[in-house]
């Protein structure tokens, strides 16, 4: 009876998975078994998590089993990984497989990074200006207000309601600081888990701007996949069957079933794509022309490199529109402040002089 590891292991990240297939990939072209391959990744391996998932497969692959066994036993490897190798397996092209897994995923990483990072650095922003405000609110501007008392002067009205304002957040201070600490935690949720993921796009996926994103990530993730899967010597029946369990998109999904019936229905493989309305008319005649001439996995992996890059492109557009607003639009809130707090003290000099 094989026995499992005790420990729970956490998935794989997207470079792990990279490096991982890219290494053994490089293994097994020279002419190494994937058993001998694992042992050497073992002695090299100096991580503690690394070396138990690597011994795990040691021992299923030194019981004779398949490579795809012990990948689909470490249970830290997404489904469609298993899924791939065993097709390499199967088809002996273990090698090639693997090396383009490793190209899959160091290009699902890149694309991963760049959204958090588009993410990442307006949020920074808006939280240093956010706390600006805030110190600004509750710390100086009741300063001025006791310098005004002692001057036997008063704040405008304008100045008075933002005075209110600071004490009302200096008595829910405890509340605020909860409140800041509650969305930095789901802030991390979101970014660093796989669930948090998963319900950021769900919300997220209701917007517009971030709607089209998802569908085209999802457009360049089913291409992708699909072009690994064609040039890995699968056909596109049972290669659609994979891609709809690593799409993660609803409407994909959908059409990726529909595409299957229409293919048992008879249409070729361009026919039914162009009837799911997955790809734009253009690609639609790129994938026929790939088709007809026998290319049709090198076609796919060209769409997929086009929708991630105008993906790319819109957040970059995203963000050249996002940024600048936000900083217009907090500096002109700063500026009012701190024309609050001048105004008034213009005035005091005014009738000193």
């Amino acid at each position: 009876m094989i026995q499992r590891i005790s420990r729970k292991q956490k998935n794989l990240s997207f470079a792990e998975i990279s490096d991982f297939c890219n290494e053994l990939s490089m293994l097994i072209k020279s002419g190494i078994t994937p058993s001998s391959a694992i042992d050497i990744l073992l002695i090299d391996t100096k991580d503690n998590s690394a070396q138990i998932i690597l011994k795990r497969m040691q021992e299923i692959l030194h019981q004779g089993m398949p490579l795809s066994e012990a990948i689909n036993d470490s249970k830290v490897f997404p489904p469609y990984v298993y899924s791939m190798i065993k097709m390499g397996e199967e088809s002996g092209n273990l090698d090639v497989v693997l090396s383009s897994l490793s190209d899959y995923y160091e290009r699902e990483y890149n694309l991963s990074e760049d959204i958090r990072s588009a993410v990442l650095y307006p949020l920074i922003m808006v939280t240093m200006m956010f706390m600006v405000i805030l110190i600004l609110v509750t710390k100086v501007m009741p300063i001025f207000g006791q310098v005004f008392a002692q001057l036997g002067t008063s704040l405008n009205s304008f100045s008075n309601t933002l005075l209110n304002i600071g004490q009302a957040l200096n008595n829910w201070a405890l509340f605020i600081a909860f409140i800041l600490i509650i969305l930095g935690i789901l802030f991390v949720y979101s970014t660093q888990t796989t669930n948090g993921h998963k319900l950021f796009k769900k919300v997220s996926g209701n917007i517009r701007p971030f709607k089209q994103i998802y569908h085209d990530l999802a457009a360049a993730r089913f291409a992708g996949t699909m072009s690994l899967a064609i040039s890995s010597g699968m056909d596109t029946y049972n290669a659609l069957n994979i891609v709809s369990q690593i799409v993660e998109s609803k409407e994909i999904e959908e059409s990726i079933k529909l595409c299957r019936k229409k293919i048992l229905e008879g249409d070729s493989f361009p026919e039914a794509v162009e009837k799911t309305n997955i790809f734009s008319k253009l690609y639609n005649q790129m994938v026929l022309v790939g088709f007809r001439s026998g290319s049709m996995d090198q076609v796919l992996d060209q769409i997929a490199d086009r929708y991630e890059t105008a993906v790319a492109r819109k957040i970059s557009n995203t963000l050249s529109i996002l940024e600048p607003t936000l900083v217009i639009f907090l500096s002109i809130v700063v500026g009012m402040i701190l024309l609050a707090v001048i105004l008034p003290l213009m005035g005091i000099m005014s009738t000193i002089g």
